[in-house]
């Protein structure tokens, strides 16, 4: 007579292992991240470009502009040509980029002339206002940069927050801030902006 024996076999519990920690792994894979850590990865993003801009800047004596738009969350890469500002629309390292929906910026321009929003760009000239209107009506209008990063190497003094829309600029914002020196610096939530900054630029 054979005796029966109850229970699994070390293959069937070795196959629900298995099983188990494969569909662990899709879960975790596939949980939303956290807005801090969406902001972070917008920060980071934006420093990596405009280190790539400034260079590409200096390299290829092109000059381009950032603007940024706080109320829809987004922001462009411009260059300057003969007609004026256009969008870098053959890279796309510096396309539009839009924010998540949980996530908002916030631009603040440098100390001194800086500080006067788009004080350089008040319309108005030295002509009649008329006599250039079918021509300004036939070129798409885009809004000028907020900040400049010239092929000289110059870049505007600015500070960009990412942060989520349930937090505080100041304490959970991931900072982009370039000096007066044109030292671009990314700043984690809760650290100083004049922290570890050279002094004379050594």
């Amino acid at each position: 007579m054979r005796v029966v024996q109850k229970g699994f076999t070390l293959i069937e519990i070795m196959l629900v292992l298995v099983l188990l920690s494969l569909s662990a792994v899709a879960v975790i894979v596939n949980l939303p991240d956290s807005n801090e850590d969406l902001a972070s990865e917008q920060a980071y993003r934006l420093y990596q470009r405009l280190q790539l801009l400034n260079e590409d800047a200096v390299l290829n004596g092109q000059d381009y502009g950032l603007w940024a738009d706080d109320v829809k969350g987004r922001y462009r890469f411009m260059y300057l040509n003969v007609d004026g500002w256009q969008l870098v629309d053959d890279n796309p390292t510096y396309s539009e980029m839009a924010l998540e929906p949980e996530l908002s910026l916030s631009l603040r321009m440098g100390d001194g002339g800086w500080a006067q929003d788009d004080r350089l760009f008040k319309p108005g000239g030295l002509f009649d206002e008329d006599m250039f209107a079918d021509e300004e009506k036939k070129k798409k209008n885009l809004p000028p940069p907020q900040v400049m990063v010239l092929s000289s190497g110059e870049v505007t003094p600015f500070v960009l927050s990412f942060y989520p829309n349930v937090g505080n600029e100041d304490q959970d914002g991931w900072r982009i801030k370039v000096s007066e020196a044109g030292l671009i610096t990314l700043r984690a939530p809760g650290e100083s902006l004049e922290a570890q900054e050279p002094k004379n630029g050594f």
